[in-house]
């Protein structure tokens, strides 16, 4: 089998440190994320908008940023990332950025909505012009709704296709299952906007020191990794659920680095949750929980061996194929083993549904994937 080309619905890229410090007042950027380090090396204080917490240095994870690590060039470098995606295979992506990671930390509504426009506007300078290929994700501000919805209509307006959302919205706003939310959800269909969350991204207590640790002892570090994959399924579950997709129809939703065989098990249970709770349940839905799940939300997935599964036996048909460029859990330096691998033996119409397909629903302006071979 010769080179698989394949899109991808969940890449990084990793902005300059000092993006919000140059671009914001210096009274907020005064509250962005900065980091004290330890004489040793090994722990550090972080401080962002007036909370601060300690950590010890994630030395394994932090090698996914270090290009000598993995030579991954194109982390820093718009242009020089296009080299990197050839070796692997990779076409079109979704890019997600990395230093927004930060931003549902954030308890000043002013401070949020300055550094995702700061971190808007550099990425329209710097990386949607670079290639087509790039689909540059607009972040959005996600304490006061009547921001968010003004970002997202200016952010469409400047010709970005998708924003990202966290998976929870910040404790001081409204959860996505809340009617608050329907003037976003009304604006992104109306733009044609795809609403894409990333796993990963819930609001933690900084001052607990709780950042991306729910499990401690053994097991801890893969119990906290799978743990990461749940709040996207909550995400799909409430956008379904509170009838935020049913009552807009032509609303796209992509979860990203989940998984993606647990979409028709979710199913069957919101399905079941719905017929037999009936009386109860509200808002009351046109279609089914399961066929809105199904057909309105996409889901990436980089090593799953169940992902093609879903597709064929399980009648999912939104599974799209992401590198995760250039994290440790993703598949770069070895796009091509793991594809090979997923698709042995399975149909070209299959293969092609998942790496490119689902993909190019969503964002049909990418050009063509060339020619395999």
């Amino acid at each position: 089998m010769g080179k698989i080309w394949t899109n991808s619905g969940d890449s990084h890229f990793l902005e300059p440190e000092d993006l919000w410090r140059t671009r914001l007042p210096k009274e907020l950027a005064e509250l962005t994320p900065r980091s004290e380090k330890d004489p040793d090396g090994e722990w550090e204080t972080v401080h962002v908008d007036g909370q601060s917490f300690r950590r010890k240095l994630p030395t394994s994870a932090m090698a996914d940023f270090k290009e000598d690590s993995y030579r991954a060039v194109g982390v820093r470098d718009a242009g020089a990332r296009i080299g990197d995606l050839d070796k692997e295979g990779v076409w079109g992506e979704v890019v997600f950025p990395s230093l927004g990671m930060w931003a549902s930390t954030f308890r000043t509504p002013e401070l949020l909505r300055a550094a995702l426009r700061a971190s808007n506007e550099w990425a329209m300078g710097e990386l949607v012009p670079v290639s087509d290929r790039y689909v540059v994700t607009a972040q959005i501000p996600t304490l006061v709704v009547e921001d968010a919805v003004a970002e997202l209509e200016w952010a469409a307006e400047n010709g970005f296709r998708a924003v990202f959302l966290p998976t929870t919205p910040h404790p001081k706003a409204p959860d996505w299952h809340r009617y608050d939310w329907e003037p976003l959800w009304a604006a992104a269909e109306a733009a044609g906007m795809v609403v894409a969350f990333h796993i990963g991204t819930d609001p933690v207590d900084l001052t607990a020191g709780g950042a991306g640790v729910v499990f401690r002892g053994p097991g801890g570090a893969v119990l906290n990794y799978a743990e990461t994959t749940f709040s996207g399924q909550r995400a799909a579950m409430k956008m379904v659920a509170s009838g935020a997709l049913d009552r807009h129809p032509d609303l796209k939703v992509l979860i990203s680095e989940g998984g993606a065989t647990w979409i028709p098990f979710l199913g069957d249970r919101l399905l079941e949750g719905y017929r037999q709770h009936y009386k109860m349940a509200r808002p009351k839905l046109s279609r089914n929980p399961k066929e809105i799940l199904m057909t309105q939300v996409y889901a990436s997935f980089q090593h799953d061996e169940t992902a093609v599964a879903a597709h064929d036996a399980m009648g999912y048909k939104n599974v799209m194929f992401g590198s995760d460029y250039p994290h440790m859990e993703g598949t770069f330096g070895h796009t091509q083993n793991t594809l090979k691998d997923l698709f042995d033996g399975v149909s070209d119409e299959t293969r092609l549904r998942i790496t490119q397909g689902a993909f190019y629903e969503l964002f049909p302006h990418v050009p063509p994937v060339p020619a395999e071979g």
